[in-house]
């Protein structure tokens, strides 16, 4: 199942909307003990720079098979070993991972999903206990160049009470801004999993 309005722009204008490190910078541990899994890895804009911050494997996750072909090609061209490119419809399958076996979760231009929460119920599954989750989206404002149309946007409290509401916790320093388009968080795993009761 796609992602509503997931279509994707030419490379080169998508990766003009971010400052990659600066954003991980932001919402992403410095150096991440354990797994990561990136819901929806796209043109991998992101996925070689998190390998380089991961101990362990990224579990680049897109439905699109040119995505990941694209990705997995991008991670040999840096001599990047640890990145597992997947086709995969997460949204309807889930991520296909163990229970509690990954460290940092990657939810990127996403929550605009028809049920978000579902996929924040996946995050918290596969997270352990004290895992992150980086959230990053497109600032709820008409005048950005991309992004969802804004009956479907949603705005930075939306995603901070969801994923609470899902079990996790805002860390510091809360929400933050990820110029020019864009504002994140990152959340820690904590307790039970409210979506599921």
């Amino acid at each position: 199942m796609k992602i509503r309005e997931s279509g994707m722009p030419d490379e080169a204008y998508w990766d003009s909307f971010f400052d990659v490190e600066r954003i991980l910078d932001r919402i992403m541990p410095a150096i991440v003990e354990g797994d990561t899994v990136e819901f929806g890895c796209g043109y991998g804009t992101f996925t070689v720079p998190a390998a380089r911050r991961t101990s362990g494997a990224v579990h680049a996750l897109d439905i699109e098979p040119n995505m990941v072909e694209l990705t997995a090609a991008k991670a040999g061209e840096a001599e990047i070993d640890n990145v597992r490119a997947v086709v995969r419809d997460f949204v309807a399958e889930g991520t296909g991972l163990a229970d509690e076996s990954i460290a940092y979760a990657m939810l990127f231009n996403i929550l605009h999903a028809v049920q978000p929460e579902t996929l924040l119920r996946e995050a918290w599954r596969v997270l352990t206990l004290g895992g992150l989750l980086g959230i990053m989206h497109w600032n709820h404002d008409a005048g950005t160049p991309r992004g969802p149309s804004m009956s479907i946007r949603p705005t930075r409290e939306q995603c901070r009470d969801w994923a609470i509401a899902a079990g996790f916790e805002l860390t510091a320093p809360g929400i933050v801004e990820l110029p020019p388009y864009h504002y994140g968080m990152m959340m820690r795993k904590v307790g039970s999993d409210a979506l599921t009761s």
